[in-house]
């Protein structure tokens, strides 16, 4: 359990397909010609912000992005419209096949052996995958949001996440867009509609204090329990 802007929460972070083939150089996007620096550039704070959940016992599940070689989940054998640059860059290159490096989880944030990594097709985390009963055999109740792309896959998530019932919190400064313009417009939905915005600092602070109370209240009860047995055995 955790605190949150006085709200008593369970959380789970989602770090939403920070992979090669989105991020890194040699990667689809950076064959492509597609910038990709704003990406690596909040790769430390993604480290940062999975670390903190970790020492704070809050579960982490990475999404990955993955499409078959065979091409049979394109999104062009299943949408008859679709943006043209979407559809170009679909037909140019496939981005992020199952089983290769491309389709990988950068280095820097590798997942560790306790963490969960959802497979998904589609731009939401809750389309077609397990990601609902492994949070619920969790009993989570609030999600904070990480990743990239902040206004496609990221913002599309944690909608998806609020419609099935879960508390949402977008921490912006673990979050990266290639659109300046639709970065901004997310936070500001979120804010106005969805949850809370929150960078790592106050999230930070809000876990520490939490743990402090879990702490105190472990050393209270031990207290009572030692004053307990003193009693008895007087």
């Amino acid at each position: 359990m955790a605190t949150i802007r006085g709200h008593k929460v369970s959380p789970a972070l989602v770090v939403i397909d920070v992979q090669n083939g989105f991020v890194s150089k040699g990667g689809s996007y950076d064959l492509l010609g597609m910038e990709t620096a704003h990406y690596q550039q909040v790769i430390p704070r993604i480290a940062k912000l999975i670390s903190l959940c970790r020492d704070a016992g809050v579960p982490v599940f990475y999404t990955q992005a993955v499409r078959e070689k065979s091409g049979i989940d394109l999104l062009t054998r299943s949408h008859k419209i679709l943006p043209k640059a979407r559809e170009e860059r679909i037909r140019r290159r496939p981005i992020c096949v199952r089983d290769t490096w491309d389709a990988g989880i950068v280095d820097a944030i590798k997942p560790a052996p306790e963490d969960h990594i959802v497979i998904k097709r589609r731009d939401s985390a809750f389309h077609d995958t397990e990601i609902g009963v492994w949070l619920k055999s969790l009993d989570v109740d609030t999600l904070l949001f990480c990743g990239i792309d902040t206004s496609i896959c990221v913002e599309t998530s944690l909608r998806d996440a609020f419609n099935n019932g879960y508390d949402v919190v977008l921490v912006s400064d673990a979050t990266a867009s290639g659109n300046r313009k639709h970065f901004e417009s997310t936070l500001e939905i979120v804010k106005d509609y969805y949850g809370f915005v929150m960078d790592i600092d106050e999230l930070e602070r809000s876990l520490l204090a939490s743990q402090k109370q879990v702490q105190q209240k472990r050393v209270a009860s031990n207290d009572d329990d030692s004053n307990h047995q003193k009693i008895v055995q007087g």
